[in-house]
C-alpha cells in the first residue's frame, strides 16, 4: 500500500504524457508528474518518492523533499487564511491546512507554528495541527537519564521550554538551564538530565556528569594559553559569562578548573584564573 504523507520506495511502470506512473509491491499506482522527471529514471527502476494528495484530493508523488513528513513535528509559515483555515509552506506546491479546530490560536499570514502532521482518519486528508500536547507521548519512553537527544523547541512557559523531544517526548528546559538565546523553532541537541515522577523528562542543553570534565579542562587550558595564561572567570562569574566565554554549565565549568588547580596547573582567584608556569 501507499503511504501517505511519508517517503515510499516504488518502482517505475511505464511513461506517459503526464508523466511516469509507479507502483508499490502490491500493484497501487501513483503519478510522478513531468517536471520530476529526469533523464536517469527508466522504467523498473526503484526510487525514493515521497507521496502525498494533490487539489482533488488524488495521491500524488514528488521527487521534492517537504519541511515535514507525517507524524512528525516542525516549524512551518503561514502563507494563506481562509474561511476554513489556514494553509502553511512545507515545500511542496500544495500547501499544507490546518483547520480552524487544530488551532491553538488563530493564525495569521505570515506566522510561524510548530505543527504536527497526521493523517486525519475520517476525510482521509493530511491534516497539521498546532495543538501540539496532544501527539506528544511521555507513557512509555524510548529514552534514559544521559541520552543525547534532538529537540525541537515548541513553547516558553514560565519555568522555561517546553521541547519536543526526538519527535516524540514532551521535555522541559528549565530557564535557570538556558544560557544562549533560545527561540520558538529552534533545533537543538540536549541531554535527558532527570527523569521525574510520571516520565516527566528534565532537558539540559549541556552534557552533564564527570565525563565532561575532561575535555572541559582542556578546553579552559587552551583559551588560557590563548589569552597569555588568564581568564576572567572565577568561582563567582555568573553562569550567563561563563557560557558566554567558554559554551558550558558553571557546574562543570567548577568541577573542571577544581581539577586543574589540584594539579597545580592553575592559580585561582578573585579576578580569574591564572596559567602556572612551566618549569
Amino acid at each position: 500500500m501507499l503511504f501517505i504523507g511519508k517517503y515510499n520506495y516504488l518502482t517505475i511502470q511505464r511513461l506517459t504524457s503526464v508523466g511516469m506512473f509507479l507502483s508499490d509491491v502490491e500493484g497501487e499506482e501513483v503519478l510522478l508528474p513531468n517536471q520530476y522527471l529526469t533523464d536517469e529514471m527508466q522504467v523498473d527502476d526503484t526510487i525514493k518518492v515521497f507521496v502525498y494528495l494533490d487539489s482533488e484530493d488524488r495521491p500524488v508523488a514528488t521527487t521534492e523533499t517537504p519541511k515535514i513528513i507525517r507524524n512528525e513535528f516542525a516549524y512551518l509559515q503561514v502563507k494563506d487564511v481562509s474561511e476554513h483555515g489556514a494553509f502553511m509552506d512545507w515545500g511542496l506546491i500544495k500547501d499544507l491546512f490546518v483547520p480552524f479546530r487544530e488551532q491553538s490560536t488563530p493564525m495569521e499570514i505570515g506566522e510561524w507554528h510548530v505543527v504536527f502532521l497526521y493523517l486525519d482518519q475520517k476525510s482521509s486528508r493530511l491534516i497539521a495541527s498546532t495543538k501540539i500536547d496532544r501527539f506528544l507521548e511521555n507513557e512509555r519512553l524510548t529514552v534514559k537519564e544521559g541520552d543525547q537527544v534532538d529537540l525541537l523547541i515548541w513553547q516558553k512557559t514560565d519555568l522555561g521550554y517546553n521541547a519536543i523531544v526526538n519527535q516524540y517526548h514532551k521535555g522541559l528546559i528549565y530557564a535557570n538551564e538556558v544560557f544562549k538565546d533560545v527561540k520558538i523553532g529552534d533545533a537543538l541537541k540536549g541531554y535527558v538530565k532527570k527523569i521525574r515522577e510520571e516520565n516527566k523528562l528534565d532537558i539540559t542543553l549541556q552534557k552533564t556528569g564527570y565525563e565532561v570534565v575532561e575535555p572541559t579542562a582542556k578546553h579552559i587550558m587552551d583559551e588560557l594559553k590563548r589569552d597569555n595564561g588568564f581568564l576572567d572567570l572565577s568561582d563567582s562569574s555568573s553562569p550567563e559569562k561563563i557560557y558566554k566565554r567558554l559554551e558550558i554549565s558553571k557546574k562543570v565549568f567548577k568541577k573542571a578548573i577544581g581539577g586543574l588547580y589540584k594539579q597545580g596547573l592553575i592559580k585561582i582567584s578573585d579576578e580569574g584564573i591564572y596559567l602556572v608556569a612551566e618549569d
